[in-house]
């Protein structure tokens, strides 16, 4: 069974020691960065390279690839990608023209990931920005209306899947409200279980059946008043019973500032409040050493869930990109 960690790895290319440690943790699976891209024959050797340490020729390897201001894949070599708020606010104008702008945008992206080896993409978010909220998701959600992220989020899910790529839902349960960057502190959401339900909670509960979900490093005092969602077993299991989440659900990055304490405490504690898998991602290898010492294989019940979701996987529907690409334009202009 393999390990249950996701690494980043530090280049363009493997050292032999990135190679001889990931043979012997193997990990679930990997993550790429911009650190990690030149350019497209560069990276499909270095996915080839990932999935050879562990001798899996499936194993996912995930990408950060959501549009605007968040893409690890850019231009000259990609395409740049608008934020999910275009097309919220596309789908607040037209409900049918802001919807077929994501399935082709979404299916544009899935088919620049595809050709390159990477076949899982942490989009959509379904957070939900308040007034007074930290920008650090800003535009890259897709409304601050719960019922236009819940429609754009599905459609952004499908599309990935049509497209041979296996979505990611984040921040569980909700990082619009945030008043801090969990990359640099521990945000605090002290409001009332009634409004996060109406609210923050509500995307979801309504896609409840997105295959993976990415923790929030955040405490919600409704929750948990002394742990992040991430670490605390009292909010995964309110995921679990209450929100009706049974997706394969893996922890935000553990290097983030939000989290304290050695990296070993932050793998075992996410683990213990039932995480299925830790994410570590800045390629650091004494970090990635001391995370490992925390990490275990896949338990049976995170096995289970990862296999309903890689099992989504497809080949990817017949797909014109220019043409794809045509419509769009025409659609955003």
């Amino acid at each position: 069974m393999p390990s249950a960690v996701i690494f980043g790895c530090a280049g363009p290319t493997l050292s032999d020691e990135e190679r001889a440690f990931f043979a012997e943790a193997d990990p679930l699976g990997f993550i790429i960065f911009k650190r990690n891209v030149e350019t497209p024959g560069q990276l499909r050797s270095l996915c080839a390279d990932l999935r050879a340490c562990v001798g899996r020729d499936d194993a996912p390897i995930l990408i950060d690839q959501e549009g605007g201001r968040v893409q690890r894949l850019q231009p000259p070599f990609w395409r740049a990608a608008p934020p999910a708020r275009t097309f919220g606010e596309l789908f607040r104008r037209d409900q049918s023209a802001g919807l077929r702008a994501i399935e082709l945008n979404t299916r544009l992206i899935a088919h620049e990931l595809t050709d390159v080896g990477v076949n899982v993409d942490c989009l959509p978010c379904l957070d939900v920005p308040v007034p007074g909220a930290h920008d650090v998701i800003g535009d890259r959600a897709f409304s601050d209306d719960v019922d236009v992220v819940i429609a754009c989020g599905r459609a952004a899910g499908d599309a990935l899947l049509a497209g041979g790529v296996l979505p990611i839902a984040k921040h569980v349960p909700g990082h619009g409200r945030a008043g801090a960057d969990s990359h640099h502190d521990l945000p605090r959401v002290n409001v009332s279980m009634d409004c996060l339900l109406e609210t923050d909670f509500r995307p979801f509960r309504a896609l409840c059946e997105m295959p993976v979900l990415m923790t929030a490093h955040i405490v919600f005092q409704a929750l948990d008043p002394d742990r992040p969602v991430t670490q605390s077993l009292a909010a995964i299991r309110f995921l679990r019973r209450e929100l009706g989440l049974d997706g394969f659900l893996m922890t935000d990055d553990l290097s983030m500032k939000a989290l304290s304490g050695g990296f070993a405490d932050r793998a075992r504690t996410s683990l213990d409040a039932g995480c299925d898998c830790v994410l570590h991602c800045n390629g650091d290898m004494a970090e990635m050493v001391s995370v490992l010492e925390g990490t275990r294989p896949l338990s049976d019940d995170a096995a289970r869930r990862w296999s309903n979701a890689s099992g989504l996987l497809q080949t990817p529907k017949p797909f014109d990109p220019d043409a794809a690409l045509a419509e769009l334009s025409a659609l955003l202009a």
